[in-house]
Order: C-alpha cells, then structure tokens, then sequence
C-alpha cells in the first residue's frame, strides 16, 4: 500500500474518531466508530497482518459493535439529554488538545524519527503463518489479559442492561 493510500486512510480514521467524539447522537458515534474500524483494518491490511484485519472487523466492527448498539437502544437514544454535569468544562479540553498536537508537532519536526536506525532485522519466527502466531501467544503469554478482557466486557454488558431496566 503506498505513501498516499495510507494518508487517506489515516485521515479518514482520524475524521472519524474526531466525528465520533463531537457526535451528539449515540448511534452516530457508534457507526462512526465502525467506520474508524475499519480502517484500522485497512492499515493491518497495509502490514501484510490479514488474519488481524479480518479480526478487527468480525470482532470489534461486527460482535462488539453489536453489543454497543444493543445496549445504547436499551438506553433509549430518543430521551433528551440531562445537562451538562460538567459545566462548560470543553474549553479545557479542547487547550489540552492543542496542547498535544503542538507537542506531536515539535516532536515531528524536530527531526527525532530521522535519527532512528532502522537497519536491524526481526528474528525469523518458526511458527508458521500469521493464525498459529497469533493462536500461540494468545493461549500462551496472554491468556490471563484474554480472559480478564472478556470478564470485563461481560461485566459492562450486564451493568448496562441492570441499569437499562430499572429505568424501565
């Protein structure tokens, strides 16, 4: 994938986290958020990680988008907002923004990733293809984040449908 297609693709994931975040509606962002999904699966696509792409979308953009959505109509979208609870606080934010980007700035054009050799090579991995690497570090050196994600996201979704019907 060239220079080019990568920048658009960026630029479009970074609309789309921005759209998401300043989305009022709830299922605006959540179909903004699939949008940035995907191409994030597109920039796996980019490294030659087929088998994370295809995940990032059944998983994140299909399954747990899914859950999102369930839960945010459980929630009834189409009630009015309660008011702002932080009391015009957005201008911090939006100067920590700034702040940021003036910082993601200076580091880049500091010229600091020019000075990066990059000449090293990555060891040679005996464990086949892109799926068995995958299987094998998930079930090995990562199974106790793997099943700590799952109870997390099991505990949210029973939360949200507990405090869903007591509205009810």
């Amino acid at each position: 994938m060239g220079m080019i297609a990568f920048v658009i693709i960026a630029v479009v994931a970074i609309v789309g986290a921005a759209g998401m975040v300043l989305s009022r509606n709830a299922v605006h962002s959540a179909l903004l958020l699939v949008a940035n999904l995907f191409c994030v699966a597109l920039l796996y696509l980019s490294l030659n990680a087929d088998f994370l792409a295809v995940v990032q979308v059944i998983v994140y953009a299909g399954a747990i988008m899914v859950l999102f959505l369930f839960v945010v109509t459980l929630l009834n979208p189409s009630q009015r907002e309660t008011p702002d609870q932080l009391h015009g606080q957005g201008w911090v934010a939006g100067v920590l923004a700034v702040v940021l980007l003036a910082e993601v700035a200076g580091v880049i054009l500091s010229g600091v990733f020019g000075m990066i050799k990059t000449t090293a090579t990555p060891p040679a991995v005996d464990w086949g293809d892109n799926v068995h690497a995958v299987g094998a570090l998930l079930y090995s050196q990562f199974l106790f984040p793997f099943e700590l994600t799952s109870i997390l996201l099991l505990v949210a979704i029973v939360g949200a449908t507990v405090l869903a019907k007591r509205r009810l």
